[in-house]
């Protein structure tokens, strides 16, 4: 038998071989490189795990059985030969390139009609409260929720882990942030805590109005959160969402300057869930395969949605430059053919994990890089942003749910038009 990855509901990842199916937070959870036959062999140990006598051996709440999404078989937009932009990006071409970013998602799938789930990125793996980071953020189009996004444009910087989900659970998404970091160590006087929470709406694929996803739910990715490769697509806040008609979901991309520029590095990671005209690369791939907004001049809203870009960087920036950063992530959305419709919520927010430019007790504000020295990070964000928004198209999976279907973008569809355009591999 193969080597078999498994990653389960807390993004803990476990190698072994070989290996049929493991235990996950009391969740069986199947592999997913087994064959065909081992399978079959898991099944049916689950249903001898699931079954009334082993069910009274462990609790008497229900067991919810949660196969992993299989988005890894799925390319990048690099893999395809799609390489927007002139810089190079880093080792993981990912958020966690920026040295001390971590990545966390918890994904929640129950029946027929539960697709939802929530991300968090931590900045430090230090106190945040404590030591907290230089940020920005910008308000694209404003039809959505960002819980603590006014005190980070008063005061210029993040205290907290930074949690995506869906729209109604926002509040369940601070809660879990406010409990998480006033049980950090050091924090036992804290009275006062900004969450940062943002949401796109998953509603068609999952049933919103259930709020089925709990502060602890969503604490678990937090306290999941890592550094490396981070999954892309229909995972963790990604779950549930739409773009541009196909599944849309979690992805991220990176850039690194040259030394002769400072060397920093930008990552992005973006929560996707709008549409337009889907533009891969300047090539009308929407178009191309007819499945675009405003076809037969008709505005039924398919374009509405949301979209959230995260942004890092190593570069020591004032919040008044890392505002500008983030108002840069506009024009890379913008390349993938949105118009930030009406009923669109666009946010970025940008952070600098710098410890020159940290804020706590003792040290105040600091302006950094002098705006002469940014312009190249604001092409590497619009890069980033851009390449961020492909991966999550390409890596997300066809997800059943609570409305419907929604497929994943055809890959090899997409190829041919580019091959046409003379791009891609």
């Amino acid at each position: 038998m193969e080597k078999a990855r498994c990653i389960c509901a807390n993004r803990a990842v476990h190698d072994q071989q070989p290996l049929i199916f493991h235990i996950c937070s009391n969740v069986p959870v199947i592999c997913q490189e087994t064959d065909m036959n081992a399978r079959l062999i898991a099944l049916l140990l689950l249903l001898i795990i699931l079954s009334p006598a082993s069910a009274d051996a462990q609790s008497s709440s229900s067991v919810t059985v949660t196969i992993s999404p299989e988005s890894s078989e799925r390319p990048r937009a690099r893999d395809l030969g799609i390489k927007p932009g002139v810089l190079t990006p880093g080792p993981l071409n990912a958020i966690t390139d920026v040295v001390g970013v971590r990545v966390g998602h918890v994904s929640l799938r129950e029946g027929d009609s539960v697709r939802t789930g929530a991300t968090a990125i931590l900045p430090h793996e230090g106190n945040l409260y404590a030591d907290k980071v230089p940020a920005g953020f910008f308000r694209g189009n404003g039809y959505g929720k960002f819980a603590g996004s006014t005190q980070i444009i008063e005061l210029g910087e993040i205290e907290t882990p930074i949690v995506l989900t869906n729209t109604l659970s926002v509040p369940q998404g601070m809660e879990a942030v406010i409990d998480w970091t006033l049980d950090r160590p050091e924090n036992e006087r804290v009275g006062s805590v900004n969450a940062v929470v943002g949401e796109t709406n998953d509603g068609y694929l999952n049933d919103i109005r259930g709020r089925h996803l709990s502060a602890a739910t969503i604490r678990q990715a937090i306290e999941s959160a890592e550094r490396g490769p981070v999954e892309e697509g229909s995972v963790g806040a990604g779950t549930g969402t739409v773009s541009f008609g196909w599944k849309g979901g979690i992805g991220t991309s990176s850039r690194q300057l040259p030394g002769l520029l400072g060397g920093y590095t930008v990552g992005v990671l973006v929560q996707t869930n709008y549409g337009g005209i889907l533009t891969i690369d300047g090539v009308p791939i929407g178009e191309e395969l007819g499945q675009y907004y405003l076809k037969n001049v008709l505005d039924r809203g398919d374009a509405d949605g949301s979209i959230i870009v995260v942004i890092a960087t190593d570069a020591p920036l004032s919040d008044r430059n890392l505002q500008r950063m983030a108002s840069r992530a506009m024009l890379g959305i913008g390349r993938t053919g949105s118009p930030a419709t009406n009923g669109s919520g666009d946010y970025a927010i940008a952070f600098s994990t710098s410890e020159d430019v940290r804020r706590g007790e003792g040290r105040g504000p600091t302006n950094g890089l002098d705006n002469g020295r940014v312009s190249p990070l604001f092409q590497a964000v619009v890069e980033a942003t851009e390449e961020a928004i492909y991966n999550a198209l390409f890596k997300a999976t066809t997800v059943v749910g609570d409305k419907g279907t929604v497929e994943a973008i055809d890959i090899e569809a997409v190829l041919s038009v580019m091959n046409r355009y003379g791009r891609g591999r």
